[in-house]
């Protein structure tokens, strides 16, 4: 394996961006959920940089990165990874998306087709409305407020303690403990929280999730997409991977018994094999400007003949 996994940083239009780049061979770039940053792929990064060239970036607002009064739309995420592949010379991508992370990757497809070459959304937002009522509670009004309170120096020791404690006594929901103590735990940092409010504004409101694919899904229809989920998640609910057999029939689903939301974390080598095996035996996407006018002219519940046999030409993904 080449390369070190150090945390670099670059400058994208003034802002510092923190990343991890390391292995070689394709490209493949970890995108996080909100709130988290690049080190939830750490029990995965070191075995995928095996074969390829991972790039896991701290996302705007998150980790190490700068946290900036910015735009954090999905379309504003997109455009920050298509600038950052390009300061580091990557042509094309393989483009794995968590939760939040899974959005950008759609968003990021379908803006840049041309630069993408699978997509595989873990635990993904976009497929259905249902998200757990504590996200929703960090879009109301006061969020920030009371998360400032709730991690004074004190208050924050209990809170953590607390968090373990129901871990510890097998309470439902606490599966992804550890990562949500992370999350608590940065949310020390004002700018941090009102990064995250931004976020989840832009993508959740009192009735769920906003931004769907569900319109536009009959675009992936030659984009290699896998789709991999914990049976136990409390944050967005396995069962919407049902959705993804009527919006993208060609997909391939893994849903991975006894993990959460994090199923990266929950089960790593069982994550590592679906990717490589997914890699392994797909093309990658090509673009073809006619076919994708052909689709977007015929719309949903139309297929679009290919130009040429043997040719796999992008489709890009809606965010």
């Amino acid at each position: 394996m080449s390369g070190s996994r150090r945390v670099r940083f670059v400058d994208v239009h003034g802002h510092r961006r923190a990343f991890v780049k390391v292995g070689s061979g394709p490209a493949l770039l970890l995108l996080h959920g909100v709130a988290c940053d690049h080190s939830t792929w750490n029990r995965v990064i070191a075995p995928l940089a095996k074969d390829y060239t991972v790039i896991a970036p701290d996302l705007l607002g998150h980790g190490q990165s700068a946290k900036p009064r910015a735009d954090y739309t999905l379309g504003g995420y997109a455009n920050g990874m298509r600038d950052l592949l390009s300061i580091l010379k990557i042509e094309r991508a393989t483009v794995v998306g968590h939760s939040f992370g899974g959005g950008v990757a759609m968003q990021f497809a379908y803006q840049f087709p041309e630069l993408t070459e699978r997509l595989v959304l873990v635990a993904p937002g976009g497929l259905g409305p249902d998200v757990s009522p504590i996200i929703r509670m960090a879009t109301v009004p006061g969020f920030e407020q009371l998360m400032g309170a709730l991690t004074l120096p004190g208050v924050r020791h209990a809170g953590l303690a607390g968090l373990r404690l129901a871990h510890a006594v097998h309470l439902p929901g606490t599966q992804d403990i550890e990562e949500f103590a992370s999350i608590y735990d940065s949310f020390r940092d004002r700018q941090a929280r009102a990064a995250v409010h931004h976020v989840l504004r832009a993508v959740v409101d009192r009735k769920g999730q906003i931004v769907t694919m569900t319109d536009r899904a009959y675009l992936t229809e030659s984009m290699p997409l896998a789709v991999i989920w914990g049976a136990d998640d409390a944050i967005i609910p396995s069962a919407q991977a049902r959705n993804v057999d009527a919006l993208a029939p060609g997909a391939r689903i893994e849903i991975i018994e006894d993990s959460g939301h994090f199923p990266h974390r929950d089960h790593p080598d069982d994550f590592v094999r679906f990717v490589r095996d997914f890699m392994a035996s797909t093309p990658a996407s090509t673009y073809d400007k006619t076919r994708l006018r052909q689709l977007l002219r015929n719309g949903p519940g139309k297929r679009v003949r290919r130009a040429r046999a043997g040719q796999r030409p992008v489709a890009p993904l809606a965010g």
